[in-house]
């Protein structure tokens, strides 16, 4: 099975989402080019305005009709193969992105390789109360990315973080991975420690200390708990700090690398490039253009 990696461009790259409408009206004779298999970091929604249209997802067929809803998890493989006109909304999103220092945990449950988010589309075909919740979402989203109203941004994050909600709450089969609440209190003086110390050298010995851990064993237990590796969850929240910097102050890049602990630029740059997909002056520019415009 082929495949290949997409790259999504995201229309607001401090939102970290890209959503669109799909007419594919007429779509079987649109075009020559076999639709071919791919897979992204995002998740991915699709909401179905009018028509049918069907989707893969791994080896599972979907085929949707007016009103439904679909769900392809973050690295899922995916293809679209068409059936009658069409129209659909195509939202895809960096999970991440949307969930602040509270809900990080939870990120581990949508980005699971061995528990695939497309299990959960289960409640998108048997409650209706959910589907239409999120399909409401969606199109709230696409409805504000289009008019760009004031707090636009503020609008579409909220209305992110009620689609994982609903998705949360209405898995009763249990598909997604749990954890003990009494797992994240254990990690708390650690969570606590990087937040008031994130232009510091942090190292994993000294959080061993903090977590009264030894070394493997807070490696896997950390990784377990927030979804992240210690090293990546640090420099998440560095390029985090970093991206804030950027938007509110006039530094160079140089002094906000000083400020968020990543003196070395070539590091910087590759660290900000790896978690935001540009340079921290392509970012700069990107949202002043976007805040101008």
């Amino acid at each position: 099975m082929e495949s290949h990696r997409e790259n999504i461009q995201y229309q607001h790259p401090f939102l970290a989402v890209k959503i669109f409408d799909a007419d594919r009206s007429g779509s079987p004779k649109a075009s020559n080019t076999p639709p071919r298999w791919h897979y992204h970091k995002e998740v991915e929604i699709i909401v179905m305005l009018k028509g049918r249209f069907g989707f893969y997802i791994n080896d599972r067929a979907h085929v949707l009709e007016t009103g439904d809803v679909l769900l392809i998890g973050s690295n899922e493989l995916h293809k679209d193969y068409p059936c009658d006109n069409a129209s659909f909304l195509v939202f895809q999103f960096d999970i991440q992105e949307h969930l602040e220092h509270s809900g990080l945990p939870y990120y581990r449950y949508f980005a699971d390789s061995g528990a695939p988010l497309s299990r959960l589309n289960y409640i998108l075909r048997g409650d209706d109360a959910v589907r239409e919740r999120i399909f409401a979402c969606v199109k709230e989203i696409f409805r504000e990315s289009q008019t760009k109203q004031e707090g636009y941004e503020i609008a579409i994050s909220i209305q992110i973080k009620t689609i994982i909600l609903n998705l949360l709450r209405a898995d009763t089969r249990r598909a997604l991975p749990t954890r003990e609440n009494t797992d994240l209190l254990r990690l708390r003086p650690v969570l606590d420690h990087i937040e008031s110390s994130i232009e510091d050298k942090l190292q994993v010995e000294d959080a061993c200390k903090l977590a009264n851990m030894s070394y493997h064993y807070f490696v896997k237990f950390f990784k377990k708990t927030m979804g992240l590796s210690f090293v990546d969850y640090v420099i998440m929240k560095k390029i985090k700090r970093a991206e804030l910097l950027l938007l509110t102050k006039d530094m160079s890049i140089a002094q906000i690398g000083e400020e968020v602990g990543m003196s070395n630029m070539a590091h910087f740059y590759k660290m900000f490039r790896k978690f935001k997909g540009c340079s921290p002056n392509e970012f700069r520019k990107k949202m002043q253009f976007d805040a101008g415009g």
